[in-house]
């Protein structure tokens, strides 16, 4: 997929490129009605200049067509329509497509259920840098689903998508150094993950660093006792 995207200094320019025919232009424009920056949000005319960005082949453009066939946003929900968007996109490269393609795959919405296809289309968009993406494949790994189940390879996969500030892939990598599965066993590294999990609302990253800090509490309250017993048995009888 071309990263050579055009700017236009405002949403007149803009809007003057899209009528004149430019598909890019026509994208970012539905993105503008989409979420209201620039002018208001109107969802129809969002998926009319989607539409027409996307019948010139425009990646981004049959990106967002098939999100909003996906969410019901200006078109009645179709999940085979989003299917038939996301699919025109990934196959051109666009990794939001191809995690939303994989994402259909997986829950059977618009195409037959079949996860080794998730799995194709989330791996070239983690490959792209998707992190939603190398998340899901990050649990594919994990639970030996369709790949074989490979625990360095599913804590590679939820390290990229934590240090993209995806709250469960944090949580994840947390567990794999608390448990030393994938990498080295590291109390430290797993808390570390877990606050910054926890940091986002991830509850079971919140219920993980609870339990590890009451943890370290009891032991403190137990090695606190042990040295005043010990304490106590060497006083001299009086």
């Amino acid at each position: 997929m071309s990263n050579n995207r055009r700017t236009w200094q405002s949403f007149e320019e803009m809007h003057k490129a899209a009528v004149a025919g430019d598909p890019q232009a026509q994208s970012y424009l539905g993105a503008c009605y989409q979420t209201g920056q620039g002018t208001k949000q109107d969802y129809q005319e969002a998926v009319k200049w989607f539409r027409r960005a996307a019948d010139q082949n425009d990646p981004v453009a049959q990106c967002y067509l098939g999100f909003c066939f996906l969410a019901g946003q200006g078109v009645p929900q179709e999940y085979g329509e989003a299917a038939k968007w996301f699919r025109e996109a990934a196959e051109q490269g666009d990794p939001a497509a191809q995690f939303n393609l994989g994402m259909l795959y997986e829950t059977g919405q618009g195409v037959p259920q079949n996860y080794a296809e998730a799995v194709k289309w989330y791996h070239s968009a983690a490959e792209a840098g998707e992190p939603q993406a190398q998340f899901n494949l990050g649990v594919f790994y994990e639970q030996g689903q369709v790949v074989p189940q490979n625990f360095t390879e599913a804590a590679n996969w939820y390290r990229r998508a934590a240090e993209q500030e995806v709250a469960p892939a944090q949580c994840n990598l947390g567990l794999c150094y608390q448990t030393g599965r994938g990498v080295p066993q590291d109390t430290q590294q797993a808390v570390r993950w877990f606050i910054r999990a926890a940091r986002q609302g991830d509850k079971t990253a919140q219920h993980n660093l609870g339990v590890h800090y009451a943890s370290v509490e009891a032991m403190q309250q137990t090695t606190s006792e042990s040295a005043a017993d010990a304490t106590t048995e060497k006083e001299p009888e009086i």
